[in-house]
């Protein structure tokens, strides 16, 4: 989303899923995350839609990553959403959550015995494999307790998506999956294929994140289409499921070009039933794993404007009550927000400022050169398209707490993660003596 997007009330005060940002600042406090769930369902509706009209059979499977509370696995449980989980703490959140489990695939460079005993007892959809030792640990785990479960084969399937190097999760040199080129992922399906305990559903890869093109899907289904077809004329083995992954970029300034799901999913469609059809295989399932395309434009982060330094013939550094404690991606990712000033959403521009967070570092500037009213102190700055990987990313540095978070929807407010407290940060401390 971008600022000219945002609609306003008769103050002229930020509307979020028809509440008063003000009021929201007012009621809970800053600094404050607040999702618009009416946003999130129209996205995921997007996908559904997209999918629909290709005729595929498909699953969309929420990257819990992005954003993993209660609330949100609530929502998309209620939108007929699968998800993917990558800790055991994920894992523990959406079963309490009461998230049908069968639903849940587990993903993950190092799985725990621990965190795999967890997925197998309580009857986990999938368990995504991503290496020689988890496949021999998930094996002793099933032999032990005479367990059976699904599996799929993560792979690196040799594609670089155009992103920040520390998003790209496709080409060779990764941290993820099994090699392609190299054999090592035909050697861990055979190696699968020789356990009854797991029966083998499909292969993944993931090849990166905030992807604002189609060709590298494309690619990708490709890939995969020749690994299915290679392994059933070698292995006899039929694949039914084809998971590509996520990545699909949102629009956080003007300079992104996202596009929308439909000409992603169009895409993938059509390479689909030409890869299939030349390799004279059955049209798979499809299954997509979207984050930050669903929550990521719905997330807004609003803070409290505090102190000021103005220096001659240089832009002045604005400080807010949060920052790289509640969003960490500019400092890590040098990631780009827009940001506007909700309490005057339509005064006129007249300065530059560095958007600067109260963290102890340097680099704890939330949006370099930003252009926005005259402010002063106990204004509200409101961050937007923050709803990916901000709270699930956040931290108690410099001893602050955690921010709240809130669920609003046509025009009502629900508290769904409470503000930490001082008392919170020394729960798990022990005196020395």
């Amino acid at each position: 989303m971008i600022s000219s997007e945002l609609t306003a009330n008769e103050q002229g005060h930020l509307l979020i899923g028809k509440v008063d940002a003000t009021e929201l600042a007012q009621t809970y406090g800053t600094p404050l995350v607040v999702y618009d769930v009416g946003q999130i369902r129209q996205q995921i509706h997007a996908f559904q839609q997209s999918f629909a009209q290709t005729g595929l059979h498909y699953q969309i499977s929420y990257a819990s990553k992005a954003f993993a509370t209660v609330a949100m696995y609530q929502v998309i449980a209620a939108e007929g959403l699968h998800a993917d989980v990558v800790s055991g703490g994920e894992l523990y959140t959406a079963l309490h959550a009461g998230f049908p489990a069968d639903h849940l695939s587990f993903h993950g460079n190092n799985k725990t015995r621990a965190e795999l005993e967890m997925a197998v007892e309580n009857h986990v959809g999938v368990i995504i494999l991503d290496n020689f030792h988890e496949v021999d640990l998930l094996k002793r785990i099933l032999q032990e307790r005479s367990a059976t479960t699904k599996v799929m084969l993560r792979l690196t399937p040799g594609i670089s998506a155009h992103t920040h190097r520390y998003t790209q999760t496709g080409q060779v040199d990764s941290k993820f999956g099994f090699d392609v080129d190299s054999g090592q992922a035909t050697r861990a399906l055979q190696e699968v294929l020789a356990i009854p305990q797991m029966q083998l559903i499909g292969i993944h890869a993931h090849i990166g994140s905030q992807i604002f093109g189609v060709a590298g899907f494309d690619l990708l289904v490709k890939k995969l289409v020749s690994i299915a077809a290679d392994w059933q004329e070698q292995f006899n083995v039929t694949l039914p499921i084809l998971n590509l992954g996520g990545g699909f970029g949102i629009t956080y300034t003007q300079e992104d070009t996202a596009i929308a799901p439909a000409e992603f999913i169009q895409h993938i469609a059509a390479t689909l039933k030409t890869a299939t059809t030349e390799r004279h295989l059955p049209l798979p399932e499809i299954w997509i794993e979207p984050g930050r395309a669903i929550v990521g434009p719905a997330g807004y982060n609003l803070y409290t404007v505090g102190s000021r330094k103005d220096i001659p013939n240089l832009a002045s550094y604005l400080s807010v009550d949060g920052g790289m404690g509640d969003n960490i991606r500019p400092a890590l990712y040098q990631a780009k927000y827009e940001a506007v000033v909700a309490n005057k959403l339509n005064a006129p521009q007249q300065e530059t400022v560095h958007l600067a967070g109260k963290y102890c570092e340097s680099g704890d500037i939330l949006v370099d050169q930003l252009a926005l009213p005259r402010t002063e102190p106990g204004d509200l700055i409101a961050m937007l398209d923050t709803g990916a990987y901000g709270y699930s990313m956040a931290s108690n540095y410099n001893r602050n707490p955690r921010p709240a978070v809130v669920f609003v929807e046509q025009g009502q407010a629900k508290l769904v993660v409470r503000r930490e407290t001082y008392a919170d940060l020394i729960r798990l401390d022990e005196p020395y003596q």
